[in-house]
Formats: structure tokens, sequence, C-alpha cells
């Protein structure tokens, strides 16, 4: 029996970006469904009704929440191509802590950038430290996990389709303040996974100056 895999998802989510590239790069194929994040679905409401987020995998009917512990979930059910997480263990938990660092700081600071008034050029200023830590963890290596594409490259990649909104509202160039970052960012965009999981930055611009009239922050 062929297994049913389908992903519930938003085209702008980082969240959702790291999912597709995890499945992508397993060579899993899947039932793609964009979700409409004002009105969402009864299926969304289902499969994961704590969060009411997306994304959600569902494999043979069964929920999988949070994307990082989807990218976990697909590397260990579908371990034949391109591991996600290192074998070792000490690598798999530093992997992990990246991650997890990814998650806390960078994500709730560059929200901070576009969705809370007055506070964009502070956080603006916070993000560019935040980045320069993960840049000087990267080092001169190809990708975070060295000559392997994984799971800190996925957790973060999904992030640089939103430099441009961090840079137009926080008023900021993450190129010139973190170049070796936006190197390895452009070697994964090399990926077809990751290439056709990333939208354009200018329509991430768009949607966002949208929400922010929309939310009274223009």
């Amino acid at each position: 029996m062929a297994d049913e895999v389908i992903l519930l998802d938003f085209w702008a989510s980082m969240f959702g970006m790291r999912t597709r590239i995890a499945l992508a790069e397993k060579r899993v194929k899947y039932d793609h469904r964009e979700e409409d994040l004002w009105n969402k679905s009864s299926l969304l409401l289902e499969m994961n009704p704590v969060n009411k987020k997306i994304p959600v995998l569902i494999h043979n009917g069964k929920p999988v929440c949070e994307s990082l512990i989807q990218i976990e979930y697909i590397d260990e059910t579908w371990p034949d191509n391109n591991p996600l997480l290192p074998s070792d263990p000490y690598k798999r938990a530093d992997a992990k802590f990246w991650a997890d660092f990814i998650d806390k700081k960078v994500n709730v600071t560059a929200r901070r950038i576009w969705a809370v008034k007055g506070e964009e050029q502070e956080a603006a200023k916070e993000l560019i430290e935040i980045l320069k830590t993960l840049e000087s963890e990267l080092g001169d290596k190809k990708y975070f996990g060295d000559e392997a594409f994984g799971y800190v490259d996925i957790a973060l990649i999904g992030f640089y389709s939103w430099f441009g909104v961090y840079e137009k509202f926080g008023n900021v160039s993450i190129e010139s303040e973190c170049s070796k970052l936006v190197a390895w960012a452009k070697r994964c965009l090399e990926r077809e996974s990751v290439a056709k999981a990333l939208p354009e930055s200018e329509k991430v611009i768009t949607f966002i100056s949208e929400r922010r009239k929309k939310l009274g922050l223009e």
C-alpha cells in the first residue's frame, strides 16, 4: 500500500518551507494543500486542534505538527535518500541546538521588525547580531553540517526569502553585514529542493506590506 502524504501549508511560511524542502530532499510525493490562514480548513482544525497552525504533515491519516519535528519524522520515515540529521549523537544534538536557536532567536526577533510598530530598527539591529552568531557557527563550511546539506540549513534557509522584508522595514542591509551567510543562502538555492520551496523576495515584501496596512502599522 502506497503512503498517503498530505501537507497543509501556506506559501509564505518559512516553517512550511522547511517541510517542503525535507520532503523534496527525500523525494517523497505528497499532496500539497494551500491553507487560508484567515479561514482555516476543517481538516487543519481537526489535524492540529491544539495550535491550529500550519504546517501539518499528514502521513496515512496521522498528523505530525511543528516543522522541526516534521523534518526529523521525515528523516526517520524515509531513511534511504539524503540523511538530514547527523548519525553521530553529539553532532545530532548540536544540530538540534542550532535549530532551536533559530526558532527562539531568529523567528521571534525577525517578526518584531514587521509586526510591532516602533520596534522595527531596534529589532533589526538585534537580528543582525543573531545572524552574525549563526555566521560564526557556519565559519568557512559549505553548509552548517560541513559538506552535507541538512537539518540546520533547512531550519534557517526559509528566512532568506524574508530578508527583503527585514531590510525594508528594519532599514538594514543584511548582505553587507552578513556576507558569508548570504553566500551560504545562495549556495542552498542551487539545490532544486530549496529553489522550488522559497518564494521570490518581492512577493513576500508585497504580502507583508499589505498585512501591515491591515494591521494599522503603516
